[in-house]
């Protein structure tokens, strides 16, 4: 069963951090590009981050870049997004995404594979 399973949200003061984690089951992890979209309350979903199977690839929206950093962890199955600096507008709900390949980051699509979400709050 594919599982995408998301943790780390919360309520963070501006200028604050965060670890997001997402626990993947069911895909062959060394084969995947994992990524992290987000959606705010009124706006579309906007990709915020991905790395390729291999993790030699990140890639950042222009708005978290410098601020946010993608890694993986091969040997938990696990993908981490370090998020500082945190700002009011990068309140939303943050999705854990999977997919065969980086073609829906490179098109503005979307992936094939999403997780439940984990809410994210900036705010003094």
């Amino acid at each position: 069963q594919l599982r995408l399973v998301e943790s780390g949200g919360g309520v963070v003061q501006p200028g604050g951090s965060l670890r997001l984690s997402c626990a993947v089951s069911g895909f062959r992890f060394e084969s995947t590009v994992i990524g992290w979209f987000r959606q705010a309350p009124g706006k579309e979903r906007e990709g915020v981050s991905c790395i390729s199977a291999t993790g030699t690839i990140t890639q950042y929206s222009n708005s978290v870049k410098g601020r946010f950093t993608i890694s993986k962890d091969s040997a938990e199955n696990t993908v981490y997004l370090e998020m500082n600096d945190l700002r009011p507008d990068d309140t939303a709900v943050y999705y854990c995404v999977a997919d065969k390949s980086m073609t829906w980051w490179y098109t503005s699509g979307y992936p094939d594979y999403w997780g439940q979400g984990t809410q994210v709050t900036v705010s003094s």
